[in-house]
This record gives C-alpha cells, structure tokens and sequence, in this order.
C-alpha cells in the first residue's frame, strides 16, 4: 500500500513589483494600521489575545477567515493574501526553500509536558507499536506538515525502513473530524492536540500510541511568519507585531489558567462568528519558550525528514535565511513587561 501525501502546495506565486522601500513615519510609529490574518475557529490566537490585551496600540486585526492548516495559512501570507501567517518549521522550511519571501519572525505553537501532540487509537486497538502501523490508517490534519513529520521521524527512530513507512497510509482529515473518525472505525489511528485531545481523552476509550513531546521532548513547533518586503517596508510594525505576540505569550504563560480561559471566552463571545466555547475548558498550556524566541535547533530537528522527503536544496538547512528574533523584546533575556 503506498503511502497518500497531498503534498504542500506544490506552486507558489512570488509577488511582483515588491516595494523597495522603507515607507516613511515617525519614529516609533506604525506605518500600517491594519493586519489581514485567518483565524481559527473555536479558538483563539495569539494576535486575537494580544490585540485584546491592547499590546498592539493602534494597530488593528482584520479577520479574513478561518484557516484549513499551517501550510496553506503560511501561503496567504507569502501571496499577500494576508500579512501574516503561521505553520510548522518544516513548512516553513519548504515554502523558504521554494522560493517565496517570507521570514519566520515568532513562535506562536509547540509541546511541553501539558499541551503535546498525540498518536491516538482505540483502547482495544491491537496496535501497540510502531510496526503495528504497517498498512493501517492514521489521520493528519494535513500532509507534508508537524504530525507528518512527527510520525515519520517516531516511526524511523523505532527502527522502520523507509519502504515500511512508506505503507503506513496518511489520510487527510480536518481535526474536528477526527475523533469520532477513529471512534468508527474510519481511522486506526488519529494524531490528537490541545483542545481535541482533552474532548477525546475525557470521553475515554482511547489510549495514546505515542506523543511527539515524549519522542522527542518539549519543543517549538511553528511560527508565525511576515513576507521580507512587509519587513522592509513597515519595520515598526513588524516590530509591534512581534513584540505584542511575545507579549501575549508570556502573558498566557504567567496568568493563572481560570482567567487565561475567562479571557478566551469573552473574546469568542465578543467577536460574534458563531462558535462555541465549550472546548476552551480544556486549555492548559501555550507550550512554548520564553516570548517565542526562535533558535537554529527548530528547525534541525527535522533536518533528516526534510532530507528524506526532498525538500531540501542542500545537505543542510540555513537558518540564516529562515529567521529573526531582531524584533523580539525578549531577545537579551530582558523581562519586558507583560500586563
């Protein structure tokens, strides 16, 4: 059985006529006042959270959408759909390597010991290790992105070939769906986070086959991305944009988790897109390192899987040209002020 990959994105549409330069305003202050992004539904992101705090001053959030994953949320941002965007490292990666314009500037996602991915089948499911997986069917959210990977580089380290991985079959499935996919049987297994996880965990009758943190211990997922000539042409509000989403991190890091959840609902509520909040009680952590902070060690994890798959030019991955921290309050190690 041959593995399905719906791979990422396979064209990317460079922008034309790019400014060259830097607009012009007083030092300090914005040079763009609003920022186009897709959210997610039921959920609320970091910008959306610090936007409420007020980190952001007199810059504004306009909504444009939901998104359907990281990869195609990272592609909007690089075709000037929206102004930012954010996804796996590895996503990021290949849209770098692809040639579209874009720098990761923050991490806004990742695993510690509270908020982790996890490999999901039924309590009485026969599949007990990676071997099992030979030939059955796991759920992802998208192909060629973090759970891909993830499963990959736990079924590689647990001694797989790259023929058997091959016959364990990605099927594509939008997270909400994925619980009860497995529950019936569509699925043998289904890749599990934040929220989803804890609904299905508390519902019971699941078990865990492995979790990415427990594979691989705490790391940074993903993070949020701005196109290179955004950068050059409105560094302050780059700078703003970075400085409120790090902010916000800390803030859900340092805030007792009844007001982080309070302060969820009030923004879903508010905001009037028809959603629910009765997940947001499973929330427990942002999962990631102070302020967001980037380093060269998110994306050489992944290195030998980017390899194996093809999506790399060259042996190595520069990191150079993937990332910035120039924007980030926190990048001496200064404790900026949250609240």
């Amino acid at each position: 059985m041959k593995k399905t990959l719906p791979l990422f994105a396979a064209a990317v549409v460079l922008l034309a006529g790019c400014a060259s330069a830097t607009a012009t305003g007083a030092p300090g202050q914005p040079e763009k006042l609003e920022l186009r992004y897709q959210g997610s539904a039921n959920a609320v992101t970091l910008p959306e959270l610090a936007e409420d705090l007020g980190y952001f001053g007199p810059v504004k959030l306009k909504w444009v959408g939901n998104t359907i994953s990281g990869p195609q949320d990272i592609q909007s941002a690089a075709t000037d759909q929206t102004d930012f965007g954010g996804a796996f490292t590895g996503a990021v990666v290949k849209l770098v390597e692809a040639g579209a314009p874009v720098k990761a500037v923050v991490n806004y996602y990742g695993s510690d010991d509270k908020a982790f991915i996890g490999f999901y089948t039924g309590e009485d499911s026969p599949i007990r290790t990676a071997r099992d997986l030979i030939g059955k069917k796991v759920g992802v959210n998208t192909a060629g992105a973090n759970l891909e990977a993830a499963l990959d580089t736990w079924l590689k380290g647990q001694g797989l070939s790259d023929a058997e991985i091959k016959q364990v079959q990605l099927v594509v499935i939008p997270p909400v769906n994925a619980e009860q996919a497995l529950r019936n049987g569509q699925l043998d297994v289904a890749a599990l986070q934040g929220i989803l996880q804890d609904h299905a965990l508390a519902a019971g009758g699941v078990r865990p086959l492995f979790t990415d943190v427990g594979a691989f211990g705490p790391y940074n997922g993903g993070p949020y991305v701005l196109r290179t000539d955004f950068i050059k042409k409105y560094p302050e509000t780059a700078k703003i944009f970075v400085s409120a989403v790090a902010r916000a991190i800390e803030w859900e890091r340092t805030t007792p988790r009844d007001e982080v959840i309070a302060r969820f609902t009030k923004i879903i509520k508010a905001r009037g897109r028809n959603e629910s909040t009765d997940t947001l009680k499973y929330w427990k952590s942002v999962g990631i390192t102070h302020g967001g902070l980037i380093s060269d060690a998110d994306y050489t994890r992944w290195e030998p899987w980017l390899k194996q798959e093809g999506y790399l030019k060259h042996d190595k991955i520069d990191t150079a040209k993937l990332y910035t921290n120039e924007f980030n309050p926190y990048r001496d190690g200064a404790p900026a002020v949250t609240k």
